[in-house]
């Protein structure tokens, strides 16, 4: 078997193992609600693209080709951020071939090219190709705008390198986000340096590879390749070794310090169980992190919508108020139980484990909101938001947003790891049910805000969104208890699934 046999071989096991994956046909369904949403994406590239097109056309000073290359980075940049939902490093891709007497950079090398040839980079072609059509055909000749097209392609996918440089050293470490950051500010300088920063610095600058695919059309793409392939071998190497390490590294187990949490024990079985949530966050990888990123996340936004006027309209005071509170909870609840398959056996022990689990989840989980609260209050102080608006947004999250993100504990029935970060089933595996759920706390709850706001004035509003958290609050045993007894009805399937997925 030749290299490329190999390739396809490799690839073809991983279409299957998608198939085979326990959440298939919840992602399946997910997958549609993503389709159907990626069509408003594309409607607005192209709106975009047509809005772009109209400036160049009308624009004396620069070219189409300079408008849109100064323009690219821009593109590039939500491209990358975008990533982070739909892209991701590899899982259970290296350790199966490990002992096979195959090269171990095949397996690697499958899920780079794989990365390289994914048709969510053609995405981007409804912003180009509209633009092309109608500034750069026109204006150059179709010849030069497929130059155009082959550039910006080439550096789409390049970024796709990027993001995947970064993520992975990101998984290893929070303070590796000083890179992409370093990066950026990098090329946004001249936005902010020098006599003449401005926007329209930027775009000359970075317009001049527009000059170049006029005058010598081979440059650019001959850069673009180069990057292209700098950044996959990269990426190569750096996959190839943090997934060797961890298959291969020995695990080490140090006890420093035993902490009992004694205060817990006045609350019982619960009790035990928020010393476990506590327990799970200080000792194991995968859930630490996880918390801190969204700790990070929390300050970092208190922090923007506090001290900048950015985010000082009626929607975005919204938007932000809600994203900031429901944060923890979408990043920890839309996994619930998933941790806990790893020794979900142990908890089916007792029949009444579970729904003590659940109620020591809400009650950490409403505990956490104590910190996003305090962090927006100096808002609150500076007049720009009222404490009656924070205080109804913070019962509405307790209440019914955590009612949505606790439906999925029925639904989930796969492992996470605890600690293992490349090489562990499914620990970087993409779940899109999670995300369409992510998407209907975040945006659900705005659009009913909104419409509230609109009929009735902020004092209605706030107030009907404290009654509908009050009332879920108050009511949390009982729906709790429905979770608990949907969740029973399905935990032999669940539970072979998550023995499955270890």
């Amino acid at each position: 078997m030749n290299r490329f046999q190999l390739f396809l071989q490799l690839r073809r096991h991983r279409q299957l193992a998608e198939r085979r994956a326990l959440n298939f046909q919840q992602n399946k369904v997910a997958k549609w609600v993503m389709g159907f949403l990626s069509v408003f994406m594309v409607g607005y590239l192209i709106f975009f693209a047509v809005i772009f097109s109209l400036v160049a056309n009308e624009s004396s000073y620069r070219t189409p080709l300079e408008t849109i290359m100064g323009i690219l980075p821009f593109v590039l940049l939500v491209d990358f951020f975008l990533r982070f939902t739909a892209q991701q490093t590899p899982s259970q891709l290296v350790k199966p071939y490990l002992t096979l007497p195959i090269s171990r950079y095949a397996c690697v090398d499958t899920f780079v090219i794989t990365s390289m040839i994914s048709a969510t980079h053609l995405l981007w072609m409804f912003l180009f190709v509209p633009y092309a059509l109608m500034s750069i055909v026109f204006s150059f000749g179709i010849g030069k705008a497929l130059i155009f097209l082959l550039v910006a392609h080439l550096l789409v996918v390049a970024n796709s390198q990027w993001y995947l440089i970064c993520r992975t050293k990101i998984i290893d470490s929070q303070l590796w986000w000083l890179l992409p950051i370093a990066v950026y500010a990098l090329m946004a300088m001249p936005l902010y340096v020098g006599k003449k920063a401005s926007l329209s610095q930027f775009v000359d600058i970075y317009g001049t590879a527009g000059t170049w695919i006029e005058e010598m059309p081979w440059l650019p793409v001959a850069l673009a390749i180069a990057l292209l392939a700098i950044l996959a071998g990269i990426n190569r190497i750096l996959q190839y070794r943090h997934i060797l390490s961890e298959a291969l590294s020995e695990e080490k187990t140090t006890l420093k310090s035993v902490s009992k949490f004694n205060f817990l024990d006045r609350y019982g079985e619960v009790g035990e169980y928020l010393k476990l949530e506590v327990k799970s966050i200080l000792r194991n990888k995968n859930p630490r992190k996880s918390f801190i990123m969204s700790t990070a996340v929390v300050i970092m936004f208190s922090l923007l919508i506090t001290f900048t006027p950015v985010y000082d309209g009626n929607f975005f005071t919204n938007f932000w108020c809600i994203y900031n509170l429901v944060i923890y909870g979408a990043m920890s609840l839309t996994r619930v139980m998933c941790y806990e398959g790893n020794y979900i056996d142990a908890l089916m022990v007792h029949k009444e484990n579970i729904i003590s689990l659940f109620r020591a989840k809400y009650w950490f989980s409403c505990a956490l909101l104590v910190l996003p609260f305090a962090l927006m209050l100096p808002t609150v102080f500076a007049g720009k938001w009222s404490i009656w608006m924070l205080l109804a947004y913070t019962l509405y999250t307790a209440g019914a947003q955590y009612f949505l993100l606790f439906q999925m504990a029925v639904y989930n029935k796969q492992t996470i790891p605890l600690n293992a970060k490349f090489i562990g089933k499914n620990s970087m595996e993409n779940n899109y049910m999670q995300l369409v759920v992510q998407m209907v706390v975040f945006f659900i709850p705005i659009l009913l805000a909104s419409v509230l706001q609109a009929l009735g004035g902020e004092w209605v509003c706030n107030s009907v969104m404290a009654v509908i958290g009050i009332a879920f609050i108050l009511t949390n045993r009982l729906w709790l208890q429905n979770i608990y007894k949907r969740m029973m009805v399905r935990r032999y399937e669940n539970m072979a699934s998550f023995r499955a997925s270890r």
